[in-house]
C-alpha cells in the first residue's frame, strides 16, 4: 500500500487485491452513496501506485508482471461475483469501522494522509475478517502515543506500577518465597505481578514486570539485588580482554540468542497477554529494555550508589572495546524489544536509566548513535508500535532523541514543564512528569491534594499527546489510595479540560 507497487502474498499486485477486497467487504456499501463514494476515492488514490513499476526492472519483467496483474485481477473479479452472499451487512461493517476509530466520514487534509486512512481502513477490516484484530478495546495510550488523532481523555500508567508498594505483591512474593529477581524467572510470578496493579487501577496499559537488568544476565554477567543498596554486579568486567573472554561472541546475538536466553522473559509476555484476555481486561501491555549506555554502567561495576564515574571510565580509557560493547547491547536490545513485540507486546519502553553518569558530549559520541539504531531498526520493523523513550538525567537529549523516530519522549522530573513542548517541537508526544513523592502519605498529602497536582500537570503540558506517567518510578512507599486517585484525577480533569476546549 506505498509507492513502489509492493508485492503482496502469493505474488499479486496491489490493484486485483483492492478491487477484490471492494467486491467482497464493501459491495453492500453501495446503497450507501455518499460512503461508497468515498471509499472508491480511496482506492482511485491508491491506484497510481499500484500502477507504478519499479525502475529496476526490464520492460520484459514490467510486461511480465503487468500481464499477470491482468490475469490475477480477472480471476478475482470472477471470484467476487461468488462471494457476494459471504459479505458481511453493512451495519456490522459500520460498527466494525467505528470500533477502530476510522471511519469512511473522515475527512484527509493532504493525498498523503488519506492513503494513510485507506491503509487503515484495509488493515482493520481484513483483520476483523480473519479474526485476529489484536488492537486492545481501550486503545487510548497507542493513539496518544502515535498523535496521529485528538484522544478523549488523557491515559496514564506508572513507573513501577507493580512491585513492593501493593500489599497483594508483598504477600505474593512472601508466598512465593521468592527473591524479585528469582521471581523473574517464573512467567506465572511475571504474569501474576503484571496484572496485580491492573487489577486495582484504572490504568490505561500494564507493563512486563521485570528488570533493566535481564540482559545482562542473559551476556554471563551475575546480578544480585541484596535488600537496601540496589542493585549490585559482583563481578563486574575489568577490561577489553575479560569482555572479550566472558561474552558471548557478536554474531550470536540474534532472536535465537534471545529466545535461549532470556525465553522465559518472552514466555511471560505470552502469559500476561493470556490472562490478560482471561480476565477481559483490554488494554495495551508495554514491553521494555534498558538502552546499551545503562547496561555498559552496570556491566563494568557502576552503580547508582557508588563507582559512579566507572562507566565515563570505561569510555576513555577503552574507546574501542566500550564501542564494540556498545554495538552488541544495541543489538541484543533490538532482538529483545522486537520479540516482545512478536510474543504480544502492544508498545515498547526504552530506558535510559542511567543517563545522569554521563555528560553531555559522551552521549552524543556514545549513547545517542546506539539510541538512534534502536528507534530506525524497530520503526522498520513495527512500524505502527508505539515506541517511547527515557533518558533519565539527561534532559538535554531530549531534543535530539525527538527527531530520531521515537513517539513519545519521557521526561524527568528536572524538566520545566513550560518548555517541555518547546524541545520536541511537535515531533513526539510527551510521557511524565509527575511526582512521586505526591503519593507517599506523610501527613501532608490528601486526595485534594493529588487532585490538584494532578490538574497542574494537565495544565502545563496539555491534555494532548500526554501520556500522564511519574519522573522517576514508584519507590514503595506511595499509598495505594493516592496512586488511585492520581489515576481517576488524570482521567476526569482531562476529559473537563478537552470538553472545556471543544465548547
Amino acid at each position: 500500500f506505498s509507492y513502489g507497487a509492493p508485492t503482496l502474498p502469493l505474488g499479486f499486485n496491489t490493484i486485483p487485491y483492492l478491487l477484490f477486497f471492494n467486491f467482497i467487504f464493501y459491495k453492500p456499501l453501495a446503497n450507501n452513496s455518499k460512503k461508497s463514494a468515498r471509499y472508491n476515492t480511496h482506492i482511485l488514490l491508491l491506484l497510481p501506485s499500484s500502477l507504478s513499476f519499479r525502475s529496476c526492472q526490464s520492460p520484459k519483467q514490467s510486461q511480465m508482471k503487468f500481464v499477470s496483474t491482468l490475469a490475477a485481477f480477472s480471476a478475482f473479479f470472477v471470484a467476487a461475483t461468488h462471494v457476494e452472499s459471504f459479505a458481511p451487512s453493512s451495519s456490522s461493517m459500520l460498527r466494525s469501522t467505528a470500533s477502530s476509530s476510522l471511519t469512511l466520514s473522515q475527512t484527509a487534509s493532504s493525498r498523503e494522509e488519506d492513503l494513510e486512512m485507506t491503509r487503515q481502513i484495509i488493515s482493520a477490516h481484513m483483520e476483523k475478517a480473519q479474526g485476529t484484530s489484536d488492537r486492545p478495546r481501550n486503545d487510548l495510550m497507542i493513539r496518544a502515543a502515535l498523535g496521529r488523532e485528538p484522544v478523549e481523555r488523557t491515559p496514564v500508567w506508572l513507573f513501577r506500577q507493580a512491585g513492593r508498594h501493593l500489599p497483594e505483591y508483598r504477600e505474593y512474593k512472601e508466598k512465593t518465597g521468592r527473591s524479585f529477581l528469582d521471581m523473574l524467572s517464573y512467567p506465572e510470578d511475571v504474569a501474576e505481578c503484571t496484572m496485580q496493579p491492573v487489577r486495582r487501577y484504572n490504568v490505561d496499559a500494564a507493563i512486563l514486570f521485570s528488570d533493566i537488568l535481564v540482559i545482562a544476565e542473559a551476556l554471563n554477567i551475575e546480578v544480585t539485588m541484596p535488600g537496601g543498596v540496589g542493585i549490585q554486579v559482583p563481578c563486574p568486567l575489568v577490561g577489553p580482554a575479560d569482555m572479550r573472554e566472558r561474552l558471548p561472541p557478536a554474531a550470536s546475538l540474534s532472536k535465537e540468542f534471545v529466545h535461549e536466553r532470556l525465553g522465559h522473559v518472552i514466555e511471560s509476555v505470552k502469559l500476561i497477554r493470556t490472562q490478560m484476555k482471561k480476565e477481559d481486561i483490554s488494554i495495551p501491555l508495554i514491553g521494555f529494555s534498558a538502552a546499551p549506555w545503562t547496561l555498559l554502567f552496570y556491566m563494568v561495576g557502576g552503580s547508582s550508589k557508588k563507582n559512579n564515574e566507572i562507566g565515563m571510565e570505561w569510555l576513555k580509557n577503552y574507546t574501542d572495546a566500550s564501542k564494540e560493547l556498545l554495538d552488541m547491547l544495541t543489538t541484543i536490545v533490538i532482538e529483545y524489544m522486537s520479540e516482545q513485540v512478536v510474543a504480544g507486546a502492544h508498545m515498547l519502553q526504552l530506558f535510559e536509566a542511567m543517563g545522569m553518569m554521563i555528560d553531555e558530549e559522551n552521549f552524543g559520541k556514545f549513547a545517542m548513535p546506539c539510541l538512534e539504531k534502536i528507534a530506525k531498526e524497530l520503526k522498520e520493523r513495527h512500524p505502527d508500535v508505539p515506541l517511547m523513550v527515557f533518558a533519565r538525567g539527561a534532559s538535554f537529549a531530549n531534543e535530539e532523541l525527538s527527531k530520531l523516530g521515537y513517539d513519545v519522549i519521557t521526561i524527568d522530573g528536572s524538566v520545566s514543564r513550560e518548555t517541555a513542548r518547546d524541545f520536541v517541537g511537535g515531533r513526539t508526544g510527551l510521557q511524565g512528569n509527575y511526582d512521586p513523592k505526591e503519593l507517599i502519605a506523610d501527613g501532608t498529602k490528601t486526595p485534594e491534594t493529588v487532585r490538584r497536582t494532578a490538574k497542574e500537570l494537565l495544565e502545563a503540558l496539555g491534555p494532548q499527546r500526554l501520556i500522564a506517567n511519574l519522573g522517576e518510578g514508584l519507590g514503595g512507599k506511595e499509598d495505594p489510595e493516592l496512586v488511585n486517585v492520581f489515576v481517576d484525577a488524570i482521567h476526569e480533569e482531562s476529559e473537563a479540560i478537552i470538553r472545556a476546549s471543544r465548547s
